[in-house]
């Protein structure tokens, strides 16, 4: 077909009703907005309706390349044969001139032929070439091309002019009111940086970097700048979302599951870094304008990359890569080799380029500790603050055996009110703990996080926090410095937390707590509040263990501490502002 009766198309008057039938997911969607705005600009007196999945729709309200949105529902309505029939018969009545047809499926081609639309044009794939009246051949090596210009070339047969600029999304001024809104229901004030971390991927787990990785490259950045995380994900991604919260301590908020498509719009423009897996998401902030860091994986960065110049890719090279399977059938290896290192420093790179500096260090300049110093505000901060570290099972929840459940997370009496006393004064409560049944196979990482997630917001409700998480995931077997009574923890809780030698309590259930507080030489509370409590102190005299108190539980082993620390029990009233919510 010659050149001309492409071209015959985009003559003044020959269109006045155009249908453009939309991608079905939504990345692709983003990628897609570039062809429709050249659509606009060659048929700038038509009217432009987009047929496509509502959540595809979602992404063009209020789009000026689009005047109008027909929603294909499938599943529902127009599934099936009978469907397809239906959708049919309703879009007969916009008489329409034209269908441009950038989903590549047969059915496409179909229901545009069932609606009588005289003119269907798009590229001649899936078998369809029969139902197009213009079939546009694929140039040699453009499916490995980016996909906006894929989509753009499509257009070219018509003499539109085809310039590929990065997509650009659009919301309204009352989806911004709202978003701010809810931020500030967070707790997030207006200038404060968000970094927003989508660690899912609805195409697959081969797309999705490793969680804990992810936890730790965003608690780094987010202390180092004074920024809120939010946690996106899609319906299905919440315990992924709630277990990397249970490895943060920086402020954040879990949004998996909980947005439409234009809340997550106007969300994701308000955050100022974006860090991601290939996925829907990662082309909505890029189109928002928001800097990105994206982890690549088993995808082509080629064909599906952020369009432009405002983003970074992070990748491992593997000759497996890119496979574009779902499931990594073997180790996963093109996402277990990208190192947190890589990721960190692309996202400094990427705040820096987004006018985000780190915050001053605030160690320097802090007092140093003293009875003065708590006698006279009735709390100290910063690394000269006392630090109280706090066993798990026995010591703040009751002690199941291996707890693998979020649900049977069940606070020991007083606890709430315990730490909340530590944390009124200024004291550090940091939580150290052996979880071997993650290194057992016992326990999932994702069902560990989710498991201090939930600890958190049942501390949360007596107005309690913990300045940290630490565990150790070993098996005993294994040789590693973390398991207690061993240090390692503890060393890695003060680099981090920025405690330095503060002085440190150690209160536990066990002898290991007691053993672990010589070790870092702190002081050793032991509570009898776990299991069998006779038992580990029949061990503790074996191996000649004395701790410095023996409490009944939390709330009396806090009472010892803060009179060790002589802060006056009229000044354990004093009011601190709550910490960053984990909503």
């Amino acid at each position: 077909m010659d050149s001309s009766h492409f071209a015959q198309l985009t003559r003044p008057g020959a269109v006045k009703r155009l249908l453009v039938r939309g991608t079905n997911w939504l990345g692709d969607g983003v990628l897609m907005a570039p062809a429709l705005n050249a659509l606009r600009q060659g048929f700038p007196h038509a009217r432009i309706v987009l047929l496509a999945k509502p959540s595809v729709a979602d992404l063009f309200h209020c789009h000026p390349a689009v005047d109008e949105i027909v929603l294909y529902r499938n599943p529902g309505i127009h599934a099936g044969l009978g469907g397809k029939w239906r959708l049919a018969r309703s879009l007969m009545a916009y008489h329409f001139d034209l269908a441009v047809l950038f989903q590549n499926a047969f059915e496409a081609a179909l229901i545009a032929a069932l609606a009588g639309i005289p003119q269907r044009y798009g590229y001649p794939t899936d078998g369809r070439w029969f139902l197009l009246t213009h079939r546009v051949t694929q140039l040699p090596g453009l499916r490995v091309r980016h996909e906006v210009e894929y989509y753009l070339e499509l257009l070219r047969p018509m003499g539109i002019p085809i310039t590929p600029r990065a997509p650009v999304l659009y919301t309204n001024a009352e989806e911004d009111r709202e978003a701010a809104a809810r931020l500030e229901s967070f707790g997030v004030l207006p200038g404060k940086p968000i970094i927003g971390l989508n660690p899912g991927s609805t195409y697959g787990t081969a797309k999705r970097w490793l969680p804990e990785r992810y936890a730790e490259v965003v608690q780094r950045v987010a202390a180092e700048h004074n920024a809120h995380v939010i946690i996106f994900g899609g319906r299905g991604e919440e315990a992924l979302g709630r277990a990397i919260a249970g490895m943060l301590t920086a402020p954040h908020t879990v949004l998996s599951g909980r947005t439409s498509v234009r809340q997550l719009m106007a969300l994701i423009k308000r955050c100022r870094l974006f860090l991601t897996n290939d996925a829907g998401p990662m082309h909505i902030a890029n189109a928002l304008g928001v800097r990105v860091v994206a982890v690549f994986g088993p995808t082509n960065p080629q064909t599906t990359a952020p369009f432009g110049t405002s983003h970074e890719l992070v990748r491992h090279a593997v000759d497996c890569s890119p496979c574009l399977l779902r499931e990594c059938p073997i180790d996963h290896r093109c996402m277990r080799g990208i190192q947190p290192e890589k990721v960190y420093a692309a996202a400094v790179r990427q705040l820096r380029e987004a006018g985000v500096s780190p915050c001053p260090s605030p160690i320097e300049g802090e007092r140093t500790f003293g009875p003065s110093a708590l006698e006279g505000e009735g709390r100290v901060s910063g690394s000269s603050a006392p630090v109280v570290f706090l066993d798990r099972d026995g010591t703040l929840n009751w002690d199941p055996g291996y707890l693998n459940d979020p649900a049977a997370m069940r606070l020991l009496s007083g606890v709430g009110p315990a730490v909340a006393r530590l944390n009124q004064v200024g004291l550090k409560a940091v939580l150290v703990t052996n979880q071997s049944g993650v290194g057992r196979g016992i326990i999932s990482l994702e069902a560990l996080g989710s498991i201090h997630q939930r600890l958190r917001e049942l501390l949360a409700e007596s107005g309690a926090w913990l300045d940290g998480i630490y565990a150790c995931l070993h098996r005993p077997d294994e040789g590693c410095g973390c398991r207690k009574p061993a240090s390692g923890l503890v060393a890695q809780a003060r680099r981090e937390l920025g405690l330095g030698t503060a002085r440190s309590f150690v209160i536990g259930d066990r002898a290991i707590d007691i053993a672990l507080a010589r070790n870092i030489g702190g002081t050793a509370v032991f509570v009898l509040s776990g299991y069998r409590p006779e038992d580990e102190q029949a061990h503790m005299a074996a191996h000649g263990l004395s701790p410095d108190y023996t409490a009944k539980d939390l709330s009396e082993a806090v009472d010892w501490v803060l009179k060790r620390c002589h802060v006056p029990a009229s000044q354990e009233k004093f009011s601190l502002p709550r910490r960053g919510n984990a909503n």
